[in-house]
Parts: C-alpha cells; sequence; structure tokens
C-alpha cells in the first residue's frame, strides 16, 4: 500500500505546476489547462486526507467527485468564452483580451 504522504507530495506538485503554468503562460487555453492541475490537486487531497482521518468512510470521495463535475462546468464555459474571444481578436493570449478595458 502507497504511504499517503507521497499523496501529498504529488499534490503539492502538481499544485505548484498549475499555479506556475497560470502565472507564467499568457495562451488562455494553457491557462486553463493549468487550472484543471491546480484543481486536480485539489481533488488528489480530498481523497488523501479521506484515506487518512477517516479511512471506512467516503466523504473525501464524494468531495472529489462533486468538485470534479463543478470543473468539468467550468471548462465547459472557460472553453465557450475563449472561443468567442478568438472570434472576435482572432487570438488566444491574454494581451487580446487588454483590447477590452475602455
Amino acid at each position: 500500500m502507497v504511504p499517503v504522504e507521497y499523496f501529498f507530495v504529488l499534490s503539492a506538485i502538481l499544485f505548484f505546476i498549475g499555479v506556475f503554468g497560470f502565472v507564467t503562460r499568457r495562451n488562455l487555453i494553457a491557462m486553463l489547462v493549468s487550472i484543471e492541475l491546480v484543481l486536480n490537486a485539489v481533488d488528489l487531497n480530498f481523497a488523501a486526507f479521506n484515506r487518512l482521518l477517516h479511512p471506512g468512510e467516503m466523504e473525501g470521495f464524494f468531495f472529489s467527485l462533486f468538485s470534479i463535475g463543478v470543473s468539468a462546468a467550468e471548462s465547459a464555459v472557460a472553453i465557450a468564452i475563449i472561443l468567442n474571444v478568438y472570434r472576435h481578436f482572432k487570438s488566444d493570449s491574454v494581451d487580446a483580451i487588454k483590447n477590452l478595458k475602455k
């Protein structure tokens, strides 16, 4: 059986990769993928803390499933917004959105 600490380390690595990708990228799709990495780190933490604190119960896994559903809805809305930005500005860069400020 894999120790729970490994899951926490993996979650921290996923979280920091996601934050780094969000801060450094200027492409909207890459930023969305980075946000998804952060949300996957949160899901992994839910499952790991459930296994650590309440091994016989399933609350952490249900929170993970709920979070995955919210992430899917967030991704669908974000992709729709990105498509509209691309249609209007012919670019998927964050710099193109700065033209909206007037």
